[in-house]
Parts: structure tokens; sequence; C-alpha cells
């Protein structure tokens, strides 16, 4: 990873983990245990690419960062962390593995771990609620994430396309509509929210959602990429799952290289889509880069 993105994407974790600890109840906050598990999970690691894709989204449209803008991604990991417990309960993934730590129902078990993984929702759109942009941009960014979150071309309709694909031969479309709602939306709407956080126009917001549409289905490739080639430990989660399981995976129709090949395309086609920005959307293109280069 290039310096100068690195830091960007440090800068922007740092402010995201600020938030999270203010915003999140102390571990010892009765009752404890739901707290303990809610911060376990939070703080286990994790890059934070959801909040800084909305903090340079909010920079592509305003010029500089919007002051409180940490909170919007704050509320976004809180998601994107909530999913993350959830998909790893026995009911579902039954992964012991998330970020390099124990999963959160190995560590206090099923039980606390839904209930943290529902607090981390709720409270989300706690924070979402008390934004400090305008109400009005305020209500449209709780749309847009209840949309996203929700069954229709979200992430729990994403999940749900997942499971019962399971052990059945994957076409092209299927995989496509999976990796869309279960990763691509929440990496969509950070984008889009972002961008309304800052005050986007209509014309904004369409141009944002394009582009994170593009990069979020780019993300999920690499992702399943990483799955096949990449081991347990430099994964941070189990590696080799999604195999073993027979999941519909972007690798499992194309093969490996294809798939390296349509995420660096869909990146090209998402950039198209930020032209009239100029260098404000310099840092925007720069994570989206680093979606597709990582190695874990």
């Amino acid at each position: 990873m290039p310096a100068d993105v690195k830091s960007l994407i440090q800068e922007g974790a740092d402010l995201t983990d600020r938030a999270l600890e203010a915003l999140l109840p102390a571990a010892d906050t009765v009752p404890g245990s739901i707290h303990a598990a809610m911060r376990h999970s939070t703080f286990a690691g994790g890059k934070r690419l959801r909040p800084v894709l909305a903090m340079q989204a909010a920079v592509t449209i305003a010029g500089a960062l919007p002051a409180g803008v940490e909170n919007l991604g704050a509320a976004l990991e809180m998601l994107h962390t909530y999913s993350l417990i959830h998909d790893d309960l026995p009911a579902l993934d039954n992964d012991d593995l998330r970020r390099g730590k124990p999963t959160c129902h190995v560590v206090f078990g099923e039980a606390i771990a839904i209930l943290a993984g529902d607090a981390l929702q709720t409270r989300a759109f706690e924070v979402l609620a008390g934004l400090a942009c305008p109400p009005a941009a305020a209500v449209q960014i709780i749309g847009l994430v209840a949309n996203a979150v929700g069954t229709v071309e979200g992430m729990i309709g994403g999940q749900v396309l997942d499971i019962e694909s399971e052990h059945q031969k994957p076409t092209p479309q299927l995989v496509e509509a999976i990796h869309r709602a279960k990763t691509g939306a929440l990496i969509r709407v950070s984008v889009a929210a972002g961008g309304v956080y800052a005050g986007a126009t209509a014309g904004d917001v369409a141009s944002l959602d394009i582009f994170g549409r593009k990069a979020g289905l780019a993300f999920q490739i690499i992702d399943d990429v990483l799955d096949m080639t990449v081991d347990s430990a430099h994964l941070g989660k189990t590696a080799g799952k999604d195999q073993a399981t027979e999941k519909a995976t972007w690798p499992a129709v194309f093969g490996i290289e294809q798939s390296q090949r349509d995420a660096a395309d869909l990146i090209e086609e998402a950039f198209a889509a930020l032209a009239p920005y100029g260098s404000r959307a310099d840092g925007l293109k720069s994570v989206a880069r680093y979606l597709v280069e990582r190695k874990n």
C-alpha cells in the first residue's frame, strides 16, 4: 500500500475509533456482558474502510472533511460489526475467527452475541439520528442506510440468498445479486451517505451511488479471491470456507484470474463516475484502488 493511502486510511480509522470509544457504552456499564461483547467485536481490529469511504466521499463533495462526519463513520462501522457478529454465528457461517481474534459467540456465547449484534444496530441508528448535519440530510441518510441493511437488495437479503445458495451450482446472476446485496450495499451506502452529509445534490448522490455500486462489487470479488489464495493467519478469518461450503463466489464461476481482471475493470468504471470532481476525489479513488489491491 502506498504511504499516502496508508496514512489516509489510518487517519480515518483513528477518527472512527475515537468516535466509537465515545459513542459506545463502557464495558462495565450495566449490564456489563452485552457492552463488553459489543466492544470486543468492534475493537477487534478491522481497517474501518466503510467509515473511510464515507469520509472521503464527503471530501469529494465539500473539498474538506466536514465536522462531525466521524460519527457517521462510527455508525457505519457499528452496522458492519453487527453483521459480522451475526454472520459468524453457528446458525449461519459458524466461524470462530474474525479479524484474527475469537468471534463474539465463542467468547460470550450465542445469546449474548445475538444481542450484541442487535444492540450495535440500534445504537447505530441512534447515532445517525443525532448527526451534526442538517436534519433533512440526517433523515435522508437514515433512509439510505435502512435500505442498505434491509431485505430488498440489502445486506440481510444478500445473507438470505447466500444461505439458500449453498451447495448449489452458482450462476453469474446469482453471484452478482449476492455480492451487490450482502457486502456491496453497505459499501455503496457508505459512499452515498458521506456525500449527503457534506451537502451533495441529487446529481452528486447519483454519481456517488454509481461509484459505490461498482467499488462494492469489486471489493467482494477480491474478498472471494483472498479466501482462496491467502491463509487464515494473514486473512484474519478462516480461509477456504467459501470453497468448503460450496458458496456462490465470483472465482467459483469465473476463476481467479478473470475475477481479478473483473475487479480491476470495475474500479476503473467507478473512477469514471468521479470525473466531474477532479482532484477532490483523489482520496476516494485511492481508497477504492486499495480495495482491489489489498492482500487481506
